[in-house]
């Protein structure tokens, strides 16, 4: 399955403290719902194939339930965030080294037939390529976060013209003929409508952990 554009809404302490409680279904399902996503992109980024990437998924929900108890929910001591990075990459390199024999073979046999396939290509786990992925998949996450926010707060079509303009970048005379308004309107939109969208980014990485 392909991660879909819903709401991805930064865990909160208080949610970490929940999930101390392995029993409590309604919370846990609200942690898979929240990181999935997250978690599948960074690892089909990193170069696994769309099936490894779901069991990368899987083994690391079932990793954090098995750790959680060791976690402190405490923003002094660290966070989540990178502990759950922590988590994800390990699960990563678990694929790496299941597939590796299999792809040695096939790259020895691809020397005399063609090119090794793309999703065999398996970057170096030694590597840092995992963190820029995590930092740029996390950031990437926040944003959809605060314009989901800002679709809650504005009219369909200032909400339009805001994403088209600032967030696709089309030019404004495109905007404007997209959305059947003046040019100067779209200038006026952006300038209304940033400071909501500022502060809605402000908002999330303060709760981000």
């Amino acid at each position: 399955m392909e991660p879909d554009p819903e709401e991805f809404i930064p865990t909160r302490w208080t949610l970490i403290s929940r999930l101390k409680n392995l029993e409590d279904q309604e919370s846990w399902r609200e942690f898979f719902n929240t990181y999935w996503k997250l978690i599948y992109s960074a690892a089909r980024k990193y170069g696994l194939t769309p099936a490894d990437a779901q069991d990368v998924v899987q083994d690391t929900v079932l990793r954090v339930c098995k750790k959680m108890p060791e976690f402190k929910a405490d923003p002094a001591r660290g966070s989540f965030k990178g502990w759950l990075l922590w988590q994800t990459r390990g699960r990563i390199l678990d694929q790496i080294r299941k597939r590796r024999p299999e792809v040695v073979a096939r790259e020895h046999h691809a020397k005399d037939c063609s090119e090794t396939p793309t999703e065999e290509r398996v970057p170096d786990p030694a590597g840092n390529d995992l963190d820029k992925i995590w930092d740029a998949e996390w950031e990437r996450n926040v944003i959809a976060a605060a314009l989901e926010k800002l679709e809650r707060q504005v009219s369909a079509q200032h909400y339009q013209i805001f994403v088209l303009y600032v967030i696709k970048q089309h030019s404004p005379e495109q905007v404007a003929k997209v959305a059947g308004v003046e040019t100067n309107q779209v200038y006026l939109i952006k300038h209304r409508l940033s400071p909501l969208f500022k502060d809605a980014i402000k908002e999330l990485e303060e709760k981000v952990i």
